[in-house]
């Protein structure tokens, strides 16, 4: 199940033809859930919480081996230099397994995902996209993708050759905080819609509408 309705949908969708109605430009919008998997994130995690627990084991033995003689009936065991290696090794492959399933929930994995490698994939799967659906698809190269990413709280907006030549990242800034504060709010086509529109006013500004401009690109959000 996607994040917005159709009718939400259509909300964006008119806010691109309304933009483009002004410009030669073309926006492309796009969605995500996420923008990566994370799956290298849980794997050091996962290893540095085993590593921790066998490092713990080795530094203090006893508590763990009290704890297992307690578990299996309350009998001394003679641990010999095998048996504590081989518990040592067992004690880590639990805590790896135990932490992987932990951190395969969504809440928890992303509350370890540090911000800048959130901010980092979300900026790659930006340019994957923005590759995939907008860059040099136009006749005048002339096209601009907004990207949101709702699980990283991420946006990016990234622009054709052309645009990327007359127009400094920076200026996208005032799109960047209109668009992200209705999205902060729960409002995520409007949101966009908003960033769509200051988008537009950019594009109109360097790059008027010509006679016989073509929509070369769909105006309709894509979700993933």
């Amino acid at each position: 199940m996607g994040y917005l309705t159709r009718e939400k949908h259509a909300v964006v969708t008119q806010a691109v033809a309304e933009a483009e109605s002004k410009t030669s430009g073309e926006i492309v919008t796009v969605l995500a859930d996420r923008s990566d998997g994370y799956t290298d994130v849980i794997l050091v995690w996962a290893a540095g919480f085993a590593f921790t627990a066998m490092s713990l084991f080795a530094a203090f033995p006893e508590p763990f081996l009290n704890l297992w003689d307690n578990l299996v009936g309350g009998w001394g065991t003679d641990w010999t230099t095998g048996g504590i290696a081989t518990a040592t090794i067992l004690l880590g492959l639990l805590t790896f397994a135990f932490s992987w399933l932990l951190l395969s929930i969504d809440t928890l994995r992303f509350l370890c995902i540090p911000s800048p490698v959130k901010e980092a994939r979300a900026h790659d799967a930006a340019i994957k996209h923005f590759k995939v659906g907008a860059e040099r698809r136009t006749h005048g190269r002339t096209g601009v993708l907004l990207y949101l990413s709702m699980r990283e709280h991420r946006a990016e907006i990234v622009a054709d050759e052309a645009i990327a030549t007359r127009v400094p990242a920076e200026v996208w800034g005032e799109a960047m905080v209109d668009m992200l504060a209705e999205v902060s709010k729960g409002c995520i086509a409007e949101g966009l819609a908003a960033g769509v529109r200051d988008v537009g006013i950019v594009l109109a500004e360097h790059f008027p509408r010509d006679a016989d401009d073509q929509n070369e690109l769909p105006d309709r959000l894509i979700e993933v």
